[in-house]
């Protein structure tokens, strides 16, 4: 949630904040702002709305400064609105914050400070911290990282700030609890960021900061250390991405540039790790683990949103092939019903950023009963990925559209790697079952990019249901959670209410809504449970319901039931999913469209969850 960015060094700081919130604008756009520090003091500028309506209100104004700081909000305490966007200034007016997370016990902390005399100008957390951070600094008349470090260990939440300081301007504050920061080290600069995108075109070198870590930063140094005022080193790590990935590319929209990049972001979550024509599979990032993760009592699998619906096909895959029984839960609910965890117990987290705030918290609190956690994250260098003992990265590359495409097949193939690893360790599967789902995994990428063809049928299935106040979506097996995924997508970014459910479970409530009018998505591709899907249709269509069906080609039963039929490529059905997922990415995307919305930024929604 929130974007941050922060410059200092010699460049004129505000068009490199200003790029850098259009980078991040996917974190949340319900206002934008800058600080600057020039001869004219410490200005603020912010606005209502996206960042270009920060643009528009700063065009003409006196930006020019070799400092400054800026934020992208997505709301937590007050409306979106003027008065609530960041950067919120002190008391005297001589320092400015921006910040990304939540201080939970803001309200105590803000009766204190009006016991003191304090006014407030906003309905934020945020203002009452820096408002907080300022009295510590003139009561006990230390200095502002001093105060910080003081102030912090006061707060409860989670937080990223950068703080700028009118009597300090060739200085940066910054501290990390909970939420990202990443920090771009350049030739006599220094750059600031909740990920590494507005970074990347300026430099490769980035260090990341820990939990509990303040930065004291100057364009020419960069000094880390820990709460208790510890010096850190920091570890400067090499950033794998390029520029191209996080532009459109030429394409309309994010959303669709990152449906259409699957056949590659599948290959390279799979390259490396698996050769078909020699039978082998390595996952390095288990390599250590192999006896733990075959041995293990149970496999607990906690993840948010998309996430968590490529942990229900997990679950079903490893289960078939490992044999071990599999949990998935809601990493927000996990975290708090006291789960029964111990020794021998296995967490795979699953996060595309990897700063998912409710995952984070759920593995800190599994490991500490003697669980095993092992992270698929998308995102190197990420909390959980740091959290974790073991795991393995996906390739998917920056994901910017807010609702999540190309990571959930990424997911679902190294996750498919890990179980087929896990088996084959525990020897529970055969060798010629092992070795046709190799294949059928290096098959995977071409049999997407067929599906992705199908681009033009879609949008004209899109046109026609793009109305409906209501659409169901079913499947059995592993195309339940498919199902599951379908209607998320539909919902976020078209906000047309949609329902998931296994087929089967139809009959008991979801049946009452079916009439004439309403789009049933069924993903009834050939699989064990293919002729019960059928008779699913049939129950639909003697109610009159208008059924949308996804069906692997060769099937000649479906097309005279269904009023549309997707045809996609033969598979089998533990690699199905990553295949049938295309067409309901491209039916969301383009309802979406039609309707006239911003696919890339839906309503109310922020792409890595980074508060509760």
């Amino acid at each position: 949630m929130c974007g941050i960015v922060a410059y200092i060094g010699q460049r004129e700081a505000y068009p490199v904040v200003l790029k850098g919130l259009k980078r991040l604008e996917y974190r949340g756009y319900d206002s934008a702002g800058v600080a600057i520090l020039n001869d004219a003091g410490l200005e603020v500028y912010k606005k209502k709305g996206k960042v270009a309506e920060l643009e528009e209100f700063a065009s003409g104004k006196n930006m020019h400064s070799h400092i400054a700081i800026g934020h992208t909000r997505w709301a937590t305490h007050g409306e979106p609105s003027d008065r609530n966007a960041h950067p919120h200034k002190s008391a005297s007016g001589k320092l400015a914050v921006v910040h990304n997370g939540i201080i939970e016990n803001y309200t105590l902390l803000k009766q204190e400070l009006i016991k003191k005399g304090h006014t407030f100008k906003s309905d934020t957390d945020t203002e009452v911290l820096i408002h907080f951070i300022e009295e510590i600094k003139d009561s006990n008349q230390c200095s502002l990282e001093e105060a910080v470090r003081i102030a912090l260990k006061r707060v409860v939440g989670a937080y990223v700030i950068v703080i700028i300081d009118e009597d300090n301007p060739g200085t940066l504050i910054a501290a990390r609890k909970g939420s990202p920061l990443v920090i771009g080290v350049g030739k006599g600069e220094h750059f600031l960021a909740s990920d590494a995108s507005p970074i990347v075109e300026y430099t490769k070198e980035v260090v990341y900061v820990n939990d509990y870590e303040i930065a004291i930063i100057k364009s020419d140094e960069l000094i880390l250390k820990n709460i208790s005022n510890e010096i850190q080193t920091p570890y400067i790590q090499k950033l794998d991405i390029e520029l191209a990935a996080i532009e459109k590319g030429g394409y309309d929209h994010f959303m669709l540039k990152e449906i259409f990049e699957q056949p590659q972001t599948i290959y390279d979550s799979l390259r490396g790790r698996l050769d078909a024509k020699k039978g082998t599979l390595t996952m390095g990032g288990i390599r250590e683990y192999a006896d733990v993760l075959s041995n293990a009592n149970r496999i607990v699998i906690v993840a948010c949103g998309t996430s968590w619906h490529a942990g229900l096909v997990a679950e079903y895959i490893i289960e078939e092939l490992c044999r071990i029984p599999v949990e998935v839960e809601y990493a927000s609910e996990f975290r708090y019903r006291n789960p029964v965890i111990g020794e021998g117990d296995v967490i795979i987290a699953v996060s595309q950023s990897g700063e998912t705030a409710d995952t984070l918290v759920a593995i800190e609190s599994a490991k500490e009963k003697g669980a095993i956690i092992l992270g698929i994250c998308n995102v190197v260098g990420s909390s959980i990925a740091r959290a974790s003992q073991a795991g393995a990265y996906t390739h998917a590359g920056p994901e910017i559209g807010v609702a999540s495409t190309k990571a959930f097949t990424a997911q679902l193939a190294v996750l498919t790697l890990t179980a087929l690893k896990i088996a084959a360790e525990k020897g529970s599967i055969s060798e010629q079952r092992f070795q046709h789902l190799l294949d059928e995994l290096e098959d995977v990428s071409d049999k997407v990019a067929t599906a992705l063809e199908l681009n033009d049928q879609i949008k004209e299935i899109a046109d026609k249901y793009k109305d409906a106040r209501d659409f169901l979506f079913l499947g059995r097996g592993y195309n339940f959670p498919v199902a599951l995924e379908g209607a998320l997508k539909l919902k976020e970014i078209s906000y047309i209410h949609a329902e998931g459910y296994p087929a089967a479970e139809m009959k008991h409530g979801p049946i009452a809504l079916v009439d004439e009018n309403l789009p049933v998505v069924f993903v009834a591709t050939k699989d064990t449970y293919y002729e019960k899907v059928v008779s699913n249709i049939q129950e639909i269509k003697a109610r009159k319901g208008k059924v949308i069906a996804i069906i692997t080609e060769g099937d000649e039963t479906i097309p005279a039931m269904a009023d549309d039929v997707i045809i996609v490529p033969e598979a089998d059905e533990l690699v199905a999913p990553m295949i049938s997922v295309i067409p309901l990415q491209l039916l969301a995307y383009h309802v979406g469209v039609l309707k006239g919305y911003d696919v890339d930024k839906p309503r109310n929604l922020a792409k890595s969850v980074t508060v509760e």
